[in-house]
């Protein structure tokens, strides 16, 4: 029944939307050009340029068009076809991994406000309830299914092969360690949806904040390091351009940490570096 559910949810995000057209390709290799297309995937990190940075940006002339895609995985292949100028998804780890298999050369901009992840139940209200057989659910995608498997091996609960990618995890690369559980993958996005189905979650954070949830509510709350924050991501030609200098300058600014701050629905969320110059 779950497996069947998990499935059925999974193909409600299939469909590609476009918030906003793809921006001219005309002049895609202009340095100085005043319009950027942004790529993301499922979540809000969308929501926070679209109310947080567009505005900044608009101010100094440009024209920002964001685009969601319905998978991380193909946003990726829409910088190497250069129909998005940036994009705000991925990790460094993530990043890196895929620039090696690939031979391209995306870099790091900048960081963004970044959600951690977080171990949940609807069913249990402490870990001393875990015992074999527990249904425990991960996002099926591999860096997130990573992040998550690294959450239960911290906790004992499952043991991580050697040496796994980045862009291959699944669930075959974990055994049991102090409990033999029942780990499945699942969509994303609808980890939040299956918590009466299954006895934990791990949930991406900017999933439990779109849901007007707190991430800290979690019974854990990973710690994320650098290599898993999420990162503002260009070509490697395009880091001297002066729109994505501006777009850095954006992301760094006070007015951008200022908006962040002031909404509830990113408490929790990680700062970047950059901000620390900003009190609170």
């Amino acid at each position: 029944m779950l497996k069947q559910k998990i499935i059925g949810l999974s193909l409600i995000t299939t469909a590609l939307v476009v918030l906003a057209g793809c921006g001219d390709n005309s002049e895609k290799d202009n340095p100085n050009k005043k319009q950027i297309t942004i790529g993301f995937g499922v979540g809000n990190y969308i929501d926070q340029v679209d109310k947080g940075i567009v505005p900044i940006l608009e101010k100094k002339g440009y024209t920002v068009n964001l685009r969601q895609f319905s998978q991380n995985r193909q946003i990726n292949p829409a910088f190497e076809e250069g129909s998005i100028d940036a994009s705000v998804n991925q990790s460094r780890a993530y990043m890196e991994a895929y620039n090696k298999k690939n031979n391209i050369n995306m870099v790091a901009l900048t960081d963004s406000p970044s959600a951690p992840q977080s171990l949940r139940s609807n069913k249990h209200k402490t870990l001393d309830d875990v015992k074999d057989g527990m249904i425990v659910a991960l996002s099926n995608d591999p860096v997130n299914a990573e992040r998550g498997a690294r959450i239960l091996e911290k906790l004992g609960w499952i043991t991580i092969k050697p040496d796994v990618s980045t862009l291959s995890f699944s669930v075959n690369d974990i055994s049991p360690n102090e409990y033999n559980l029942d780990i499945r993958e699942t969509d994303a996005a609808q980890g939040l949806r299956l918590l009466d189905d299954v006895d934990f979650v791990v949930v991406n954070g900017n999933y439990v904040a779109s849901a007007g949830q707190r991430i800290a509510d979690g019974l854990v709350v990973e710690n994320s390091p650098l290599e898993h924050r999420v990162i503002v991501t260009v070509m490697q030609k395009d880091l001297d351009a002066q729109w994505a200098k501006d777009l850095k300058e954006a992301f760094e600014s006070k007015e951008y940490a200022d908006y962040i701050r002031s909404q509830r629905i990113y408490d929790g969320f990680i700062e970047p570096d950059s901000w620390n110059k900003y009190p609170k």
